[in-house]
């Protein structure tokens, strides 16, 4: 069996949790049902995207790309030190996930069932 690299590890792990706590946070809050819907969609895309990147599933680490560049553009919309905040954890995510460890983990990993999720 392919090992999962441990940043792999920890980045699926901090996605799931940013999710929960995100989520949590969301859930409470007053917003129009469209856009709460919308905040609570995202949120739970970063839970199924670090699921699934411990499970060693490629289109996952997609997934959380896709996620973080989202909230890089969001934050173009406010403070630069947000901004810079957003683009260099993209930034560090991307290094960690695209890489020839990371790739060959995900590359390799053969079923989805058979990789564990701790």
């Amino acid at each position: 069996m392919n090992t999962r690299p441990k940043s792999v590890t920890i980045i699926g792990w901090v996605f799931i949790a940013v999710g929960i706590i995100g989520f949590a946070y969301h859930v409470t809050e007053r917003l129009l049902d469209a856009e709460l819907a919308w905040v609570l969609f995202v949120r739970i895309l970063a839970i199924v995207g670090g699921v699934f990147i411990l499970r060693g599933a490629n289109w996952a680490r997609w997934l959380v790309l896709c996620w973080m560049a989202y909230h890089v553009a969001l934050s173009a919309f406010h403070s630069l030190d947000e901004f810079v905040m957003h683009l260099l954890l993209l930034l560090g995510i991307a290094y960690v996930l695209l890489r020839a460890k990371a790739s060959n983990f995900f590359c390799n990993v053969k079923s989805h069932s058979e990789q564990p999720i701790v």
